[in-house]
């Protein structure tokens, strides 16, 4: 197996690059550590639209992440994970004024429940598509956060293996780009 080549370092850019036979698969690279991910059912786009299913073609800083402390241990790493409470929910609606942002439960606009019960988002890292800068129907909740074997593609996040998010955040910081090529 690899190794992260500054293991007492945060990375500054991850490359998220296409597998080879499938629109779905990539091959995320920080430092010199490879790993296996999974991307949207509509593989990468540089035209992203709000449910395309596809992940963009960018360079997307993380700003932050959530953790479902009552699945995990707090993880040791420099970026700021807030604990998911049953009230978080993210606004995936284009019309409404909090789209692309976390918002709190009851919430009759469509969104995304943070606190979901198939585990993928027990880690989930917020990139900065659409977030700092918004523009309706542009897309939201481009995260970076776990996958299931049973389940090879996302609606348009990156997703690797519980085992491998553990074994990069570490080395994550706010700002390290995940470049998506």
């Amino acid at each position: 197996m690899s190794r992260i080549t500054s293991p007492k370092h945060c990375v500054k850019t991850i490359l998220v690059r296409p597998a080879p036979g499938s629109k779905t698969r990539a091959i995320v690279q920080v430092g010199s550590l490879r790993i296996s991910a999974v991307l949207g059912r509509s593989g990468r786009t540089s035209r992203k639209r709000e449910g395309d299913g596809a992940t963009p073609i960018a360079a997307m800083p993380l700003l932050s992440g959530f953790l479902r402390g009552d699945r995990l241990a707090q993880p040791k790493t420099a970026l700021p994970l807030r604990r998911i409470r049953p009230s978080m929910l993210w606004c995936d609606d284009p019309g409404h004024a909090s789209y692309n942002r976390l918002i709190r439960a009851p919430f009759k606009p469509s969104h995304e429940d943070m606190r979901r019960e198939d585990a993928l988002y027990d880690i989930c890292l917020v990139l900065d598509w659409n977030v700092t800068s918004r523009r309706r129907n542009g897309g939201s909740a481009i995260f970076f956060h776990l996958f299931r074997p049973d389940k090879p593609q996302t609606a348009g996040c990156i997703a690797v293996s519980r085992r491998d998010m553990l074994l990069i955040l570490p080395h994550l910081r706010r700002g390290t780009v995940v470049r998506v090529l």
